[in-house]
C-alpha cells in the first residue's frame, strides 16, 4: 500500500465512527495489505484523532489469547492507542448511538509512573514503573464490517489493528493495587443483566499480564516509540468480548481487586 491509500482507509475509519455506517474490509479493497500497512492505517487514525482535540492517554494490547491467535491464525498480539475521548468510569452509562457494535472484555490495567521503552525491556523494569494497577473493562466497537457481505470473507487482523484494534473506550475501576500481587490469579465474574456470562484470570493474557506490557514495549521500542508516565495500559482480556446492545447493564466482579460496572442506554 501507499502512504496515500494508508491515508484513504484511514478516512474511511473515521468517516464509519462519526457516522456510524461501517466501512468494507480493508483486506479486500487491498488483497496485498501488511502489518506495516495496517499499524500506517492505525497511526493515520489516531492522527485524526488528535487533530480533533484528543491526547493520548495509553495503549492496548490485544489477542493475548492462544484462543484469539489461533482464530485469527496469528503468533502475536496486536496493540491500539487509547485517547482521552475514551475514558469512562465505573458506572458509566454509555449514550445509546455512542457506538456501533460495543462489547467488552475484561482486563487488569496498568497505570504509569516513569516512563517504559527499549527492546530489552525485562518484567522487573514494568513493574518498577508502574504506578498501580486496577480492574477494568475494554470496550471494543467495530468502524469496519465483521464479514463481506458479498462474499462472506471474514475480517483479518489488519483490518483490525487498523481499526485501532477495535478499540473503543476504557473503564477503570476505583481501586488501586501494587504490583506485588499475583495478577495470573486475578480473575473477574462477568454478569450481563445479572446473568453470569464469562469468567477468566489473568493467567489467560499470555501467561501473565506483567508479560504482555513487556511485549507492547518492545514493540514500540521497533518504531521509536516508548510508554509515558500517566497513561493506561489495557494488559489484554482474560474473557470472550461480551456483546453488548441497548440495554445491558454489565458487572465485573473482580473479587478482592475490585469491580467495574457499566451501562449501555
Amino acid at each position: 500500500m501507499t502512504p496515500a491509500q494508508h491515508q484513504s482507509a484511514a478516512a474511511a475509519l473515521l468517516h464509519a465512527e462519526s457516522t456510524g455506517q461501517q466501512a468494507g474490509l480493508l483486506s479486500i479493497a487491498y488483497p496485498d495489505i501488511t502489518m506495516d500497512d495496517a499499524y500506517a492505517i492505525q497511526k493515520q487514525v489516531v492522527a485524526g484523532k488528535l487533530a480533533q482535540g484528543q491526547d493520548i492517554i495509553g495503549w492496548k494490547i490485544g489477542l493475548t489469547s492462544r484462543a484469539m491467535q489461533q482464530a485469527l491464525n496469528i503468533d502475536i498480539p496486536d496493540s491500539g492507542v487509547l485517547t482521552s475521548a475514551m475514558r469512562f468510569d465505573t458506572g458509566d452509562t454509555i449514550p445509546a448511538g455512542r457506538f456501533i457494535q460495543p462489547r467488552i472484555e475484561a482486563e487488569i490495567a496498568f497505570v504509569m509512573k516513569t516512563p517504559l521503552g527499549g527492546a530489552e525491556v525485562t518484567r522487573a523494569d514494568v513493574l518498577a514503573a508502574t504506578d498501580y494497577v486496577a480492574p477494568a473493562l475494554e470496550i471494543l466497537d467495530t468502524r469496519i464490517l465483521r464479514a463481506d457481505p458479498a462474499t462472506g470473507a471474514a475480517r483479518k487482523v489488519f483490518d483490525t489493528i487498523a481499526d485501532n484494534a477495535a478499540n473503543a473506550g476504557v473503564v477503570l475501576g476505583a481501586e488501586r493495587h501494587a504490583t506485588d500481587c499475583n495478577l495470573r490469579w486475578v480473575g473477574a465474574i462477568v454478569t450481563v443483566n445479572g446473568t453470569v456470562e464469562e469468567t477468566g484470570l489473568g493467567a489467560g493474557v499470555l501467561n501473565d499480564p506483567v508479560e504482555s506490557v513487556v511485549w507492547l514495549a518492545r514493540r514500540m521500542a521497533q518504531y521509536g516509540q516508548k510508554i509515558d508516565a500517566g497513561q493506561v495500559i489495557l494488559s489484554g482480556s482474560f474473557i470472550r468480548p461480551v456483546e453488548c446492545p441497548a440495554g445491558t447493564r454489565i458487572e465485573a466482579d473482580f473479587g478482592p481487586f475490585g469491580r467495574v460496572d457499566l451501562n449501555f442506554s
